[in-house]
């Protein structure tokens, strides 16, 4: 991940007129040339800040959604929409804060920030406040629920077709009661 989210980051913020880099591959020979296979990790520990948490919430939620439809025998595809459009919001509500910090210390010249996101923090909550880290929360949050709620269906799509194709074996064991 975090080898593409760096490169991501930083073309995203180049300014158009003004670009350094041609590409994906321009990027990385230059962050290579500049700090070596390091520096294409940067921002490692605060991606995993980032993703363990949300991940963990977003497959929970997916999960607990779809459990509770079954409970009340309400399946179907609308069910499936919703879990996996919530799991999308509950995802970056928690993956929010971290992807800002994250993403600023990716861009940051080297040795900007020399205690890593700790010092990204710092300076966003002294220059910017709390506030800052939910910055681009409505376009995260619009694309949050349909393009989750399209992943989840294609998830389920595609194990209803492996089951068609490949169906489950019945369990043989012996039961012990």
């Amino acid at each position: 991940m975090v080898p593409g989210e760096r490169i991501k980051c930083i073309l995203q913020v180049q300014e158009i007129g003004n670009q350094k880099y041609d590409g994906p591959i321009s990027v990385i020979k230059n962050l290579y040339t500049e700090g070596g296979i390091r520096s294409l990790y940067k921002g490692t520990c605060a991606t995993l800040l980032r993703d363990i948490p949300a991940c963990g919430v977003y497959f929970t939620t997916y999960e607990l959604l779809v459990r509770y439809q079954k409970n009340n025998n309400s399946e179907g595809l609308i069910n499936t929409i919703f879990a996996g459009g919530m799991a999308g919001i509950l995802n970056w509500l928690i993956a929010m804060p971290a992807d800002v910090l994250k993403s600023r210390l990716q861009i940051a010249p080297e040795g900007m920030y020399p205690r890593g996101i700790r010092d990204v923090f710092a300076k966003l909550y002294r220059e910017e406040g709390l506030k800052a880290l939910y910055a681009g929360v409505t376009p995260v949050m619009l694309r949050a629920f349909p393009a989750n709620a399209a992943c989840f269906l294609g998830v389920e799509f595609g194990l209803k077709g492996l089951d068609f194709i490949f169906p489950p074996k019945k369990n043989n064991s012996l039961e012990i009661n």
